[in-house]
């Protein structure tokens, strides 16, 4: 299969019988996400999967926020199919399918070229931390939010990020309540705490000031000590980074955020800001 001629291979629909060869390739990339992130992605992701005589040989995702923003991601290849256009092949599709969305991703080095050529723009960069987690002390203030307060933290989150992502949010917080700070407004900020890859994931961070985003780090560190956890911080949560080091966990590289204008573009209102991304694939 190697040096295959790019009218060999067929794009179809990502399904569930897709995701063990999927996993595999994630693997050969030294990605953490287990099978049972993979099957997390594609439930509210359009996938996108490259065939070449029988076996799966690359895959991309399309997140989609509403109608107006989407993310693009896991966008893979194996590497007996490099050099022939197959990456590209991947995210024409997976843009194609977004219409006139706006599109985020989160870049590697390697990825960076095709994105450029494909109308992307660096937004600022993406700092991932992880480690096993030290004692700390859970702050005051901070609690478990309810179902009644998925459309709270929806709108925060919206206000944080300019997209709109009800279904993400709800997702999250059916598999665990997200940790809020409230005061006489509402909600201050919240944070979401889920299984991922080697141990837990800790984001979105959603907060509408710094000291609001301070204390739910903590919370999220708190309630993980002893385990292992990831934080994928952005620009404003790099302003925590002392405090994320002292409680154990360590830099270890990260991505450049980017964006595809759309027909529309997604503005966050700036009421709040995203410290931590849901992930480096979900924004």
């Amino acid at each position: 299969m190697h040096n295959a001629a790019i009218g060999a291979v067929t794009i179809v629909d990502l399904a569930a019988g897709h995701i063990g060869e999927a996993h595999r390739l994630s693997l050969q990339e030294a990605w953490p996400h287990r099978v049972a992130d993979w099957e997390f992605m594609l439930g509210f992701s359009e996938g996108i999967g490259a065939l070449c005589d029988g076996k799966l040989v690359g895959t991309a995702l399309l997140t989609p926020y509403g109608a107006t923003g989407a993310t693009c991601n896991m966008i893979i290849v194996d590497p007996s199919m490099r050099g022939i256009g197959l990456g590209r092949r991947l995210m024409e599709t997976v843009l194609e399918r977004a219409g006139g969305r706006e599109c985020r991703l989160t870049a590697t080095a390697s990825g960076l070229p095709l994105y450029e050529k494909l109308g992307f723009a660096a937004a600022g960069e993406i700092s991932q931390y992880q480690g096993v987690v030290a004692p700390l002390v859970m702050p005051d203030g901070v609690s478990e939010a309810g179902p009644g307060d998925l459309a709270a933290l929806i709108a925060l989150d919206r206000a944080a990020i300019g997209l709109e992502r009800g279904a993400l949010l709800a997702r999250l917080a059916a598999e665990r309540p997200f940790l809020v700070l409230r005061d006489a407004s509402g909600l201050r900020g919240s944070v979401s705490c889920r299984a991922f890859g080697r141990g837990a994931l800790a984001g979105p961070l959603a907060a509408r000031d710094d000291e609001a985003a301070g204390m739910l780090f903590q919370a999220a560190l708190a309630s993980h000590a002893g385990q292992f956890l990831r934080v994928d911080l952005t620009g404003a949560g790099m302003r925590h980074r002392a405090m994320i080091a002292a409680a154990g966990l360590v830099h270890v590289g990260g991505g450049v955020a980017m964006i595809r204008p759309g027909t529309t573009r997604c503005h966050a209102s700036g009421d709040a800001e995203i410290h931590a991304l849901a992930s480096q694939a979900l924004c």
